[in-house]
């Protein structure tokens, strides 16, 4: 039997092998998605049942790192069953074989190509970034990190009363679900208790944030501490800089113009104002206030910033800060009639511009035809599900209040969108029509075309 079971994994390593990175990247996800679906439908990690499509949409927004529930967890699942959630979320937030190959490189020093490939199709580094420097930056990061979350998270917890093991536990899953961006909470009602709790939003948006801003970032000033002579990338720039104007002007938006909000006073006012576009840019998920009760105009503002999302190879969704900026270059640069498409007075790459702008639009034809799906079986107000929609096709997590009222259509739909916003569209296209080619015939014949 032994000998059976090798010969089968040696047939699947060899299979792994003849797959596309975008495919390896699908078919790794989707295993993890479907060993959670089976580990949470075990009878001994629930408290009460629920259908296998809950269990299944459960895991798949655990992976997916979105936090969209149709089932309230803490009700729902037992330790056990929450602990395979949170173990779903880590895997899911820090990406595939992104842990193995770290092991790997503890023990060997060495990558294999096939890990190199699918790791580099994975996350989009910049050429100033080494894949071994940033797989360590990941994983140490990650884990003092949410070491800090869960240690501050204690701290608050405890001080309100809450017995020594459930504030423990609570706080590392809460430290896992936050740094990762998931949005998944034992509490039923999300934060709305801790709107004006200055503590439990700083360490909220401390992590959400750190995770968000990916690790780009992270690894790039990590090496510009430690090597002095390290320089800044023009990407780590523009995901810095993009962040905080988008966190400014949303935060301004909120303050002055949602009325739920503007109904508020003092601090309360303005830590519901940052923590609502924090919790949307950063795709983490957490509220504070009901997203039910906002107006239409800040609905469409949320949409926008559940839209964009933070950076790349971060754990945040969305289209992201950088694709943002490209087609906004591409844009600046045709009506200045300028040969180059600039920013910052930076040439863009047209490989980049290509990726950018291929991106921007089937992401958002995606939105379109969830948006259409949804709305065509689901008798629904029109802006809950385009605000649900954009929440699962970005990972964030934050719902009107409709998920558990979608029928099994819409939530099978659903179901897609958090595992594409997981992959990105790009890898999703890709390992649906990619084909590997060593060559292709270039014998087309040139058109023009009125624009």
């Amino acid at each position: 039997m032994p000998n059976k079971f090798q010969h089968l994994a040696k047939k699947y390593a060899i299979l792994k092998r003849g797959w596309s990175p975008q495919q390896n990247l699908f078919y790794g996800f989707f295993t993890y998605i479907i060993l959670g679906f089976l580990l949470l439908s075990l009878p001994f990690a629930q408290k009460e049942g629920a259908s296998f499509l809950d269990h299944l949409f459960i895991s798949t927004s655990a992976v997916s790192t979105t936090g969209l529930v149709t089932v309230p967890i803490f009700d729902t699942y037992n330790t056990f069953g929450q602990l395979i959630i949170m173990v779903l979320i880590q895997l899911g937030g820090i990406g595939y074989l992104t842990f193995t190959t770290f092991m790997l490189l503890s023990t060997t020093r060495k990558m294999t190509p096939w890990h190199k490939k699918i790791l580099s199709t994975e996350f989009t580094l910049p050429k100033t970034i080494k894949i071994n420097d940033f797989l360590k930056s990941v994983i140490l990061f990650t884990l003092i990190m949410e070491l800090i979350g869960a240690i501050l998270f204690f701290i608050a917890f405890k001080s309100d009363g809450m017995p020594f093991f459930e504030a423990l536990w609570i706080s590392i899953f809460h430290s896992v679900s936050t740094f990762c961006t998931a949005g998944f909470s034992l509490f039923n009602n999300g934060f709305t208790d801790y709107v004006d709790d200055n503590f439990i939003n700083f360490i909220i948006a401390m992590l959400a944030i750190c995770g968000s801003l990916g690790f780009i970032v992270i690894t790039d000033f990590g090496l510009w501490i430690k090597h002095k002579t390290h320089k800044i990338s023009f990407t780590t720039k523009i995901i810095f800089y993009g962040f905080l104007i988008l966190l400014t002007l949303g935060t301004l938006f909120f303050y002055f113009f949602e009325p739920s909000i503007t109904a508020l006073t003092g601090k309360s006012r303005f830590l519901a104002s940052f923590f609502q576009t924090m919790t949307t840019m950063t795709t983490v998920g957490f509220n504070t206030v009901d997203f039910g009760a906002f107006s239409q105009a800040m609905m469409l503002i949320c949409i926008f910033l559940m839209y964009i999302g933070a950076s790349p190879s971060g754990t945040a969704g969305g289209i992201k800060i950088t694709t943002l900026t490209a087609v906004f270059a591409i844009m600046k640069s045709q009506l200045k009639g300028s040969k180059h498409i600039t920013f910052l007075g930076r040439i863009i790459p047209y490989d980049r511009l290509y990726t950018a702008m291929s991106a921007f639009i089937f992401y958002t034809i995606i939105i379109l035809i969830g948006t259409f799906l949804i709305t065509l079986t689901n008798d629904l107000k029109f802006e809950n599900i385009l605000f649900e929609v954009a929440s699962a096709l970005g990972t964030v997590g934050v719902s009107t209040g409709i998920t558990a009222e979608i029928n099994t259509f819409g939530k099978i739909v659903v179901i897609f969108l958090m595992f594409i916003g997981r992959l990105g569209v790009l890898t999703f296209g890709l390992a649906l029509w990619s084909k590997n080619v060593k060559q292709e015939n270039e014998n087309f014949l040139k058109e023009d075309i009125a624009v």
